[in-house]
């Protein structure tokens, strides 16, 4: 939700920003001198690097893994090569041509994704009743499921909790546990003030003011605006994403539980032996789910279809970041150095 009312921001406040090519720049003329600029093109640069280039390949890494059992450096590697090779020769005019092919296929895999789905569950009733009982197997013989049990005992004497959806939510108990149970407030978008894991007043005053930053001034995000025909071109297409936006929670997010549902031993894992011997991970398996509806549940010509347009995907967004990378680099920074470089000059620079 807060994605949609973003995009609306950028739309209302993109005749502001037109007429510059990066943010750092409009910042420059916004507030005036070079080091606001330099800045804020540094600690973009930095951020790309540390979070998002870095989170993208660990996630299209654990897709692989999943999907096509390959090793994770290998995918990597894979991911990287096929993402420079796109950047060096298409640039942002190729990421928004497939971008917006995958976007309909996507959504047309999604949401035949979500109607097996809801029919394998039994529809959204079913997922209601089934999803406070998604709990896995553990095995109470092992150190950990002993430590596990007498957490349950010991909270069943000092709590008077009489059920593990009780359990679930209780902010004391070990937070190992919260995770391998479902919890009641799991269909619930605001939550109680104290609640552990998303307070309702955290949500709002933590959540939104990093989404206005990467909705509203990212340049990886706003460059597709920025890129528009005209005024009318942005500001429609950020009215049109704010709609799209509201999707993904019926056609990702529910899903996502419904595997949960499925296959409680693999994606509910109690973290610890189990997730390790589950996915080769220690502190769990959700990052599984889709991945696992994906293989089992789609049919072999949809799956295919799905796999290589989830794989196109990931590789789209890391086009986008190290186009964006490249943007803020040769027009904030190395601009300052070479102030008459011509347009080939900085094309090659960019490339």
């Amino acid at each position: 939700m807060l994605q949609s009312y973003c995009n609306y921001w950028v739309g209302f406040f993109f005749p502001f920003i037109l007429l510059v090519s990066t943010l750092p720049e409009y910042m420059k003329k916004r507030f005036g001198g070079n080091r606001i600029q330099m800045y804020l093109a540094v600690i973009s640069l930095l951020l790309y690097i540390f979070t998002k280039i870095s989170v993208n390949l660990y996630s299209g890494s654990l897709f692989l893994a999943e999907a096509l059992e390959w090793n994770t450096w290998l995918s990597i590697i894979i991911l990287l090569s096929i993402t420079t090779l796109i950047t060096v020769t298409g640039g942002l005019a190729a990421v928004l041509y497939t971008d917006t092919l995958q976007f309909f296929v996507m959504i047309f895999g999604a949401t035949v994704l979500t109607i097996l789905s809801f029919i394998k569950v039994g529809g959204f009733q079913g997922l209601l009743g089934a999803y406070g009982g998604a709990i896995a197997e553990v095995n109470i013989s092992s150190r950990e499921g002993e430590n596990l049990l007498n957490t349950m005992i010991l909270a069943v004497k000092e709590k008077n909790i009489t059920s593990l959806l009780e359990l679930s939510s209780e902010p004391t108990i070990d937070s190992r546990l919260r995770c391998s149970l479902p919890s009641r407030k799991a269909f619930r978008l605001l939550r109680e003030i104290n609640d552990p894991d998303m307070p309702w007043l955290g949500f709002l005053l933590g959540q939104t003011p990093s989404s206005i930053w990467y909705w509203c001034a990212d340049q990886m995000m706003v460059q597709r605006t920025l890129a528009a025909k005209s005024l009318s071109h942005a500001q429609g297409a950020t009215l049109m994403t704010g709609l799209i936006k509201q999707i993904p929670i019926f056609i990702m997010v529910i899903p996502g539980m419904i595997s949960r549902v499925l296959y409680p031993n693999e994606i509910g894992c109690f973290p610890g032996s189990d997730c390790l011997k589950v996915c080769g991970h220690r502190n769990g398996c959700s990052n599984m789910a889709y991945p696992k509806l994906v293989i089992d549940l789609m049919p072999s010509g949809l799956r295919g279809l799905m796999l290589t347009v989830m794989l196109a995907a990931l590789i789209s967004d890391l086009t986008s970041i190290f186009n964006s990378s490249s943007t803020l680099f040769t027009v904030d920074i190395y601009q300052k150095w070479r102030k008459n470089a011509q347009n080939i000059e900085l094309m090659i620079v960019g490339r």
